[in-house]
């Protein structure tokens, strides 16, 4: 899967001579923690929630209400936006996106071309989204958890015991714990108990929350 087939689009953004409060409102209206600033279709930088409330006078200012006012009448992005702005291309593969933005800790990331034009953006939102879908939650089925040995073929022979009863695979993952490794499988079945039982007579073992209870006990 790549970011740009499930990067959002209809992105709120603003140019560097939007008002300060203005992007604040902006904000607030749409429940965003960041826009991104635009320079005709290019991006030039982003503005944070925390930027634009540093930038606003506190209640504890000398300020008149006057001066206060004409200081915000007069305060653009340009002066507050950050200018370098994580970015990655629309192909980029979404696992791959989402390691950048654990490893620096973004909430998001703009997705440009290669002329640096701002094709949209993906969050950590979108990341829940792609997961839930990879795993095949709304498609209903039952879910079997095999603890493995990590070694090759561990995938082809769980899976080619499904297919010899019939039942359809939605979805995979692959997980680690302790050294080892769990296959979640769903199938498409609303009973797995006959695949569970076959995957157990060949040597398989199955885990189930009751097998981890000491590890978050």
């Amino acid at each position: 899967m790549y970011v740009g087939l499930k990067m959002l689009t209809d992105v709120v953004t603003i140019t560097p001579a939007t008002l300060v409060k203005d992007a604040d409102r902006l904000m607030d209206e749409h429940r965003l923690w960041m826009l991104m600033v635009k320079q005709g279709e290019h991006l030039v930088g982003s503005v944070s929630r925390e930027d634009v409330r540093k930038a606003l006078p506190s209640n504890a200012t000398t300020l008149a209400r006057h001066e206060l006012n004409y200081l915000l009448a007069k305060l653009t992005v340009d002066k507050i936006m950050q200018r370098e702005v994580v970015r990655v291309p629309p192909e980029t593969e979404i696992e791959e996106a989402a390691e950048i933005m654990h490893r620096k800790n973004l909430h998001g990331l703009a997705v440009v071309d290669g002329q640096d034009r701002l094709l949209g953006y993906i969050n950590r939102n979108v990341m829940l989204d792609v997961l839930v879908e990879e795993m095949g939650l709304r498609q209903g089925g039952s879910r079997i958890v095999i603890d493995v040995e990590d070694r090759t073929g561990v995938i082809h022979e769980v899976s080619g015991i499904i297919k010899d009863m019939g039942v359809s695979i939605i979805a995979t993952g692959t997980f680690f714990h302790d050294g080892r490794r769990i296959v979640v499988v769903r199938v498409q079945t609303d009973d797995p108990t006959p695949i569970a039982k076959r995957l157990v007579e060949v040597g398989y073992t199955l885990v189930g929350p009751d097998h981890f209870k000491g590890t978050w006990s």
